[in-house]
Order: structure tokens, then C-alpha cells, then sequence
């Protein structure tokens, strides 16, 4: 017992800030390896992260006093929590910025929103970026504290733009079940996705081997528009597809919000995380991973 408590303190220490689903993914292939500090600014949660095998911080991003003991934790960081709900600048990040440590490496998640729409055209990362919403510009005001920070401080930085993230317990299953419908072919976007276990595998292979202020793709290699996505999910889960209609008739039908990522269509390369990270896809398109979950429910 002795040495197995020496061993875990022995271990490099590794900060995660917002240990969400993508974080508790990231939890079990990273303890080994890592002693492991997870914020939360809810004291609520530190019970199931200390389950997992996090040691808990509550902290809060949007209150600096509270960070200070962060910046002397760990040199190895990934920061998941996204930005404050308004504004155009991300006060989180920057918050967190101000006492990150020196000559540490940190892997930041960002948004593939960041590129605006791009008119379906193919992307990869030295795409420039052109936010359409505030939501976007939060982001790349993230991006640009972080990248300032790194030059600052000799540290290596790897920016992980992320598109729509699923996994079983992330399909649009109550979308459907209301019958919300979906754009007709002609006024439709490209989308792109992520299986939420191979975006923490991408995490950790960037945390390990990302180049310094590189920014990586987390995409599968799914091509295919949104509704598409919908009658997939609709057709694995034994649902009803969801009609189709005319942008200006949606409109009416969604949330401000959806109405803005059913209004920016791009593809994004990944053979950046295929070649510079190595990562193979445990799910290489949506269609094989609803094939999976389909199987796994039948067995």
C-alpha cells in the first residue's frame, strides 16, 4: 500500500480545467501516467472526480482570486471549460493565463466555429480564421491569450479545434422524437463531427506529442451534411427521419443558436492528427459508430 501511495506521488502532476464528459473520458487514459488535479467550481461534483480518479480543485475561472494555487500545481495542462456565455473576449482564459506557469505544455480545446461559414469548402488548419458570431470570437480571444501566454513564456501550446462531438449519450435522439426539422438539400451545410473517445485520445496525443503552437483538427473522416446526420442518428434509433424544409421556414423551428450552426458549412481535413499525432480513429465516420451502438444494443 505504501508504495503504490509513493508511486502515485511520484507521478507528474497534470491540471484539467472543465472535467466534463470530455473529461472524464480523458480521466482513465491519463491516470497512470499523471497525478491528476481537476476543477470544479462545483463542490458538488468533487465526489464523482475523486471516483474517477482526479484529485479535486474547486476553483472557479470566472473569480481570479481563486486561481492563484493553480499557477504552482502542474506544468502539464489541458484546459477544457469553455468561455463565459457573452462578450467577445474569453475573461476565463484570460483569468487563467495570468498565473499559468512557465515552460509548461498545454492543450486547449477549442471550436472548429472559429472558421465562420466556409461555403462547404475543404479546410485544414492554416485556414484563416473569420468568427460570424460572438460565440466564435470568445474562442479565438482564447486562442490568441493562450498563444501570447506561450511566447511569453518558452511554454508549448497545442490548440485543439473540436466540430459537433457525440457518442451514445450525445444523439440528437429528443430533437427527433419533437419532429424538429432539418434544411432541404439546396440550403443545407456541411458538417463535421467527433466520437467524444477519440477526441480524448486526440487530447492526450497532442498533450504528448502536439508541436509547439500547432493547431490540430479533431475531425473523423465523415463527410456529410446535417441533415444527413439526422436521418443516420434517426435511422439507427428506429425514429422518424425529420422533414425538411426551407431556411426561411426553420427559422421559425429552432433556437437562435441552432439557426447559427445550421448556417456555417465547411469541411475540415485531419490528416494533421493522422500523421504529426498518429492517432487512429476508434470511429472513423458517424455511420461506423452508430453501426457500433446498434450492435452493442443488440447483444
Amino acid at each position: 500500500m505504501k508504495n503504490k501511495v509513493a508511486q502515485k506521488l511520484g507521478r507528474p502532476r497534470l491540471l484539467i480545467l472543465g472535467c466534463g464528459d470530455v473529461g472524464m473520458r480523458l480521466l482513465p487514459l491519463l491516470c497512470e501516467r499523471f497525478r491528476i488535479f481537476a476543477v470544479t467550481s462545483t463542490p458538488a461534483r468533487r465526489a464523482a472526480l475523486r471516483a474517477a480518479g482526479a484529485i479535486p480543485i474547486t476553483a472557479d475561472l470566472d473569480r481570479p482570486h481563486t486561481l492563484a494555487r493553480l499557477g504552482r500545481l502542474a506544468t502539464s495542462i489541458v484546459h477544457l471549460a469553455p468561455p463565459q456565455p457573452e462578450g467577445t473576449t474569453d475573461r476565463r482564459t484570460r483569468n487563467l493565463a495570468a498565473i499559468l506557469p512557465d515552460g509548461a505544455s498545454l492543450v486547449y480545446v477549442s471550436t472548429t466555429g472559429v472558421y465562420g461559414d466556409c461555403a462547404g469548402q475543404w479546410l485544414d488548419e492554416s485556414h484563416p480564421v473569420r468568427p460570424a458570431n460572438a460565440r466564435a470570437m470568445r474562442r479565438v480571444d482564447a486562442e490568441t491569450a493562450l498563444r501570447a501566454w506561450a511566447r511569453r513564456s518558452s511554454s508549448r501550446l497545442a490548440i485543439v479545434r473540436v466540430p459537433g462531438i457525440y457518442a451514445a449519450n450525445r444523439l440528437p435522439v429528443e430533437r427527433l422524437r419533437k419532429g424538429t426539422p432539418a434544411l432541404r438539400p439546396e440550403d443545407d451545410v456541411f458538417t463535421n463531427h467527433i466520437h467524444a473517445d477519440d477526441l480524448a485520445a486526440i487530447i492526450v496525443r497532442a498533450l504528448f506529442h502536439g508541436a509547439p503552437n500547432r493547431v490540430y483538427h479533431a475531425v473523423d473522416d465523415s463527410d456529410m451534411k446535417m441533415a444527413e446526420y439526422f436521418d443516420a442518428v434517426a435511422d439507427a434509433m428506429r425514429l422518424e427521419r425529420p422533414p425538411r424544409v426551407a431556411r426561411e421556414v426553420l427559422r421559425a423551428a429552432v433556437s437562435p443558436m441552432m439557426l447559427s450552426f445550421m448556417s456555417e458549412s465547411r469541411r475540415l481535413r485531419n490528416a494533421r492528427i493522422k500523421v504529426e499525432l498518429g492517432m487512429r480513429l476508434a470511429y472513423p465516420t458517424v455511420r461506423d459508430a452508430l453501426e457500433k451502438m446498434v450492435a452493442a444494443n443488440q447483444s
